[in-house]
């Protein structure tokens, strides 16, 4: 019974760290905070242009976004918290 409650713990442990180093390589340009636009800004831009957010997130350089594109693609994307624009590995 232990051995499958530690597997069990070992697979969470590693999904989990698996996600956490999914996005190792997208870093946002340095911008103050004082800079940043708000959130909302990027979710109403997005929205428009057809996109389906399902959670959006503040990273220490970025806004961290999971959504549906307008092509129906799930995505994880990162967007420049100063102009907006979105940011590729």
């Amino acid at each position: 019974m232990k051995t499958i409650i530690h597997t069990i713990a070992a697979l969470a442990l590693t999904a989990s760290a698996s996600a956490a180093f999914a996005h190792g390589k997208v870093e946002c340009p340095p911008h103050p905070k004082s800079e940043w636009r708000p959130h909302t800004e990027l979710e109403q831009k997005l929205v428009k242009e057809g996109w389906k957010i399902r959670r959006m997130e503040k990273t220490d350089s970025c806004y961290e976004v999971y959504a549906k594109t307008p092509d129906g693609k799930r995505v994880e994307a990162f967007f420049d918290p100063k102009t907006l624009e979105r940011v590729e590995e």
